[in-house]
């Protein structure tokens, strides 16, 4: 469906033009939403930056996640997803992501502060949604810090959770939704997990053509 995260977030960025308005902000979700967001940005010459929120991996199949914390501390549990794990596992895994939020914050935002959301239209870019425990806690958390309108957004995301996400977000906006979803990486000719190193370079781009 797309050649690369570049294609994808051209695609997405001229789905997204309607959002073209003076106080959008695009939030990327790393490290895979930052290539897309950095496009839509662009596109819209909006202000963009990194929201960090982390899957809760399974200790037996860290592919697997139960949920999400995002960096104010919001954590979002998936209720579909079976698991018995007693609270104080749950409690540890919440630790450990925690911790690597506060790693990517100091390596991927350089430790800035995100901007104020309050009232602001939000549009949160992943490169795509499976499960979409991220996208649902990073919402969480763009409500809890007033934000005025949140759109979701993805090059492709699974039928079932775009009808749940259109619960929690005031629109989601998604290009592909494959009837056979199995993965996101599927709808990708040229797939690679992102690097720090390449989200950074990303950023820097973005900060080279679009100057604050």
């Amino acid at each position: 469906m797309f050649l690369d995260r570049i294609d994808a977030g051209n695609q997405l960025g001229s789905k997204l033009s309607e959002y073209n308005t003076d106080n959008a902000l695009v939030l990327a979700i790393p490290k895979g939403g930052v290539p897309v967001g950095v496009r839509v940005a662009l596109i819209l010459n909006c202000d963009m930056d990194i929201i960090v929120t982390r899957k809760l991996p399974m200790p037996y199949n860290s592919e697997t996640g139960f949920g999400a914390v995002a960096e104010n501390g919001s954590v979002y549990l998936d209720k579909s997803v079976p698991f018995a794990l007693d609270e104080k596992n749950v409690q540890t895994i919440i630790e450990e992501q925690k911790r690597e939020i506060e790693r990517r914050i100091d390596v991927l935002r350089q430790g800035r502060p995100l901007p104020d959301l309050t009232d602001r239209t939000i549009i949160l870019v992943d490169d795509g949604i499976a499960m979409g425990s991220t996208m649902f806690a990073s919402i969480r958390m763009c409500r809890e810090n007033q934000a005025g309108y949140i759109i979701a957004a993805a090059p492709v995301a699974s039928p079932r959770t775009v009808s749940a996400l259109q619960e929690e977000a005031d629109a989601v906006e998604v290009i592909e939704t494959p009837s056979n979803f199995r993965a996101v990486a599927s709808a990708y000719k040229e797939w690679h997990d992102v690097t720090d190193d390449e989200a950074l370079d990303c950023m820097r781009r973005y900060a080279e053509k679009r100057p604050s």
